[in-house]
């Protein structure tokens, strides 16, 4: 925003226009899912907020750590078997072999993106994204709300400028040649990487948002022709599920090109690092010991409280004496499943999820929530879950509601603003540069109060956060 606007309505109207230039804002008949409702400000964050938010990238990236040398050592025989069993269910095995190759062990996703509820309690980290969207979005967004507020992540120079200087640390090289890889199954975010890839041009960065296909392959590496012949590419930035290989034009071809070491790609093909079912193992009684050794005290403490209790749907029986580790009903231990399908609507305060490594994982559309369903679609979820293990493993996790937030926004038809009680999810994007994380900017999403997934959609509101004065 070039000159800043007074009016609020006049403001809301000026992003919306910039937005639909941007090609990030559609009309709802043609895209859906780029549609939402403009607010006038950015959603606002205390500095002790914003403070504590920017150190959670790095505790973050230490789950990561540490959930990569749990498998590995799950392997290896220094950790139960079961751990590595459990995270490799539903996976093809010459993808599990290309993510146990040595000189991957160590490699982990550059772009750590957790969904943070804010609660009357505090934060509630439901799921942590390594293939995210949204962050060619939020930058946008972040250009047009930081006229006249201190945004989140405007000191480390916002996200084009992180998201640069990752590509170039992942590939070793300055002024490396890039390509943001868009499936068609992610072609609904092709549009924001577009914007983000124009932003790099500008300042002279060779990078190229392109379709799997357009990818060429030789023995030497993989290259992209722009019309100048076909360049070298120094690294890939994967917009492609694992679980969508099989659809994906070449995806051999690039994965024996990552196999050779021909070219960086980030996020890493690891399945193992992308399954939901990472919370259910951190808070598993039997692991807590080796949670506390390698993450340390601060951190062990500090992700206890921030990720919701979560278990594993594995639908084989349990011995008569056992039961289900930190599960009760009405302070009974439970264990069985069967005893959670007569549960009444207050106590089905819980939410499941699919696994990582489906089609379903993401837009929330492998996601019902106990209490916002019937008692039949509850136990009918419940039974499906449990029959799609092993070969589709799903999680239950604690429900925390969110804190209501009042938001403004524009009334388009009528040309007024109007409030929302809302609830908010927030989306911090964390960008891994030689080890350490940085906070590119914060995405909060707000949604109506009544809905119960708090996710993007045409009554919601999105707006980039700022610092609060």
């Amino acid at each position: 925003m070039k000159t800043a606007i007074a009016d609020p309505i006049d403001r809301c109207e000026h992003i919306k226009q910039e937005l639909t230039d941007w090609g990030l804002y559609g009309e709802m008949e043609e895209a859906p899912g780029e549609v939402w409702r403009i607010s006038p400000e950015p959603f606002p964050l205390s500095r002790k907020d914003v403070e504590y938010l920017e150190n959670l990238g790095s505790h973050l990236l230490t789950f990561y750590q540490g959930l990569n040398q749990l498998y590995f050592d799950s392997i290896k025989g220094r950790a139960p078997v079961w751990i590595s069993e459990y995270l490799d269910e539903g996976k093809p095995s010459d993808l599990l072999t290309l993510s146990r190759m040595k000189r991957f062990k160590t490699h982990l996703p550059r772009i750590i993106r957790p969904d943070i509820m804010v609660t009357e309690s505090g934060y509630s980290i439901t799921e942590l994204d390594s293939v995210p969207g949204g962050f060619g979005r939020t930058s946008g967004l972040m250009s047009l709300y930081g006229e006249q507020h201190e945004l989140v992540g405007q000191k480390e120079g916002g996200i084009p400028r992180l998201f640069w200087e990752m590509m170039e640390a992942l590939s070793g090289k300055e002024n490396c040649r890039v390509a943001i890889v868009v499936s068609d199954e992610a072609k609904d975010y092709r549009s924001e990487m577009d914007y983000l890839c124009g932003i790099l041009q500008e300042q002279g960065a060779q990078v190229t948002v392109c379709h799997p296909k357009e990818i060429l392959f030789q023995e030497t590496g993989l290259y992209i022709d722009n019309g100048k012949g076909p360049q070298e590419l120094d690294a890939v930035y994967r917009f492609f599920e694992l679980f969508d290989l099989l659809n994906i034009p070449k995806a051999e071809l690039i994965s024996y090109s990552v196999k050779k070491g021909k070219v960086a790609v980030t996020p890493p093909y690891k399945p193992q690092l992308e399954e939901k079912l990472s919370f259910g193992l951190f808070h598993h009684p039997s692991l807590a010991d080796w949670w506390e050794k390698y993450l340390g005290s601060e951190t062990f403490s500090l992700l206890s409280h921030l990720i919701p209790r979560t278990w594993i749907l594995d639908n084989r029986p349990l011995p008569p004496q056992a039961v289900i580790p930190g599960l009760k009903i009405q302070g009974r231990a439970v264990s069985d499943w069967s005893e959670l399908l007569p549960l009444t609507q207050k106590e089905r305060e819980l939410v499941v999820k699919t696994s990582g490594f489906s089609p379903l994982s993401w837009g929330s559309r492998g996601v019902v929530v106990g209490h916002d369903v019937s008692s039949e679609d509850w136990q009918a979820t419940l039974h499906e879950r449990l029959d799609r293990f092993p070969n589709e493993p799903s999680i239950l996790q604690e429900f925390h509601k969110g804190k209501r937030f009042v938001i403004s926004y524009l009334d388009e038809e009528r040309q007024v603003l109007r409030e929302m009680q809302s609830r908010v999810r927030l989306t911090p994007y964390y960008f891994v540069v030689k080890g350490k994380t940085r906070l590119g900017g914060i995405l909060a999403t707000l949604c109506p109060q009544d809905k119960k997934k708090i996710h993007g959609m045409t009554d919601a509101v999105m707006v980039p956060c700022c610092i609060a004065d």
